[in-house]
């Protein structure tokens, strides 16, 4: 590895993390959410490391969940799109994919394209999300219109996806659930899911038969007002580097493009190899914060494609080859979120195939 910059995976945190899932939802069966490459921390190693502890995992769309059969995962996998194409079907049946069904359209194609495995499915009601699923009205009447078909293995299970979970406080999420329970109360035998990462930690009557974890499994909060050690949680990526330039500016000098940002008095600038072409936000603005040996040091001025620089007026030994941290268990990524007004979520998932990962734990 030439450029120090690197992303650890840390999968003890991982484990532990999946743990906290466990203490949270004792009863429940767990779906570990392992989308866009597991929020960017290698699905293949994530499938691998917990696949003998939760029940099941959870994809965007058939391409990552081939990735994991290919890479000899055998735990039960949904889709959480579905199908986007007749043709998909032979497919997800021969790897026994599990399929989320949301619209009519592709209840339409499933009914006329019979495989000769049952397909085990997930019918996707929309509570008030108001995005993907079918409208409370209309479920017993698409359950109904599926449960003669053969090749649908029964029961078939029922799931929904919260919208205010984030916010502890949010009346919205009690009216989703209730809604969810009267609807699917009619819809015996079956299994439910509902719970996001923030179902899981903040409303135990959303837990139902099967959890959804995602970004609680990475070590990062879900919520807008806490962070991971808050919640009980452990960061998983750690996103370090190391000084490679340390300058003396003189007062009134300009920092990076635009000259945005100026000494105030004559003062040390260092110079990180990560930029917004490694997924460091472009956008973060200058008072962000960065780990310089340990001690935080604020960003100055924009980040550019390959670099950020940082003020090391609190570190004036600081020197190139000293290592920095963007984020991890002594920088929440939760702030850097913040002061980048995303959410961590992007943050993970922006991080590019030219960083490194190393596994550890």
């Amino acid at each position: 590895m030439s450029r120090p910059t690197y992303a650890v995976i840390d999968l003890a945190a991982l484990r532990a993390n999946v743990a906290r899932v466990r203490s949270c939802a004792p009863q429940q069966r767990i779906i570990a959410v392992i989308k866009a490459d597991a929020y960017g921390h290698g699905a293949v190693t994530v499938a691998q490391t917990i696949e003998s502890t939760v029940e099941a995992f959870a994809v965007c769309c058939l391409e990552e969940a081939l990735i994991l059969r290919e890479a000899g995962i055998q735990a039960p996998i949904v889709l959480l799109e579905g199908f986007f194409h007749p043709d998909e079907l032979p497919i997800i049946a021969a790897q026994n994919l599990q399929i989320t069904l949301h619209s009519s359209q592709q209840v339409e194609l499933l009914l006329k394209n019979p495989q000769t495995t049952p397909l085990n499915i997930w019918l996707k009601i929309d509570t008030g999300m108001h995005r993907l699923g079918f409208l409370p009205q209309y479920v017993s009447a698409v359950w109904k219109l599926l449960q003669p078909a053969e090749h649908i293995a029964k029961p078939i299970r029922v799931m929904s996806h919260l919208a205010c979970a984030d916010e502890r406080q949010n009346y919205y999420t009690e009216q989703q659930i209730k809604l969810f329970t009267e609807v699917t109360r009619h819809l015996a035998p079956t299994e439910t899911s509902l719970a996001n990462s923030a179902g899981v930690l903040a409303w135990t009557q959303a837990h139902g038969d099967w959890v959804r974890p995602g970004i609680m499994l990475y070590g990062v909060s879900p919520f807008a007002a806490t962070v991971a050690k808050d919640e009980g949680l452990q960061p998983v990526m750690h996103l370090c580097s190391t000084l490679i330039s340390v300058k003396q500016y003189r007062q009134g000098e300009s920092i990076g493009y635009g000259a945005t940002w100026r000494c105030p008095q004559n003062m040390p600038v260092g110079v990180i190899p990560v930029g917004y072409a490694d997924g460091y936000p472009r956008h973060a603005p200058s008072g962000t914060p960065v780990l310089v040996n340990g001690r935080r040091v604020p960003l100055i001025g924009r980040v550019s494609m390959d670099m950020l620089m940082v003020d090391l007026r609190t570190q004036p030994n600081a020197k190139p080859g000293d290592p920095a941290v963007l984020w991890g268990r002594s920088l929440p990524i939760e702030e850097v979120a913040t002061h980048s007004h995303t959410i961590g979520y992007e943050l993970l998932t922006k991080v590019t195939p030219r960083v490194k990962r190393v596994v550890s734990g």
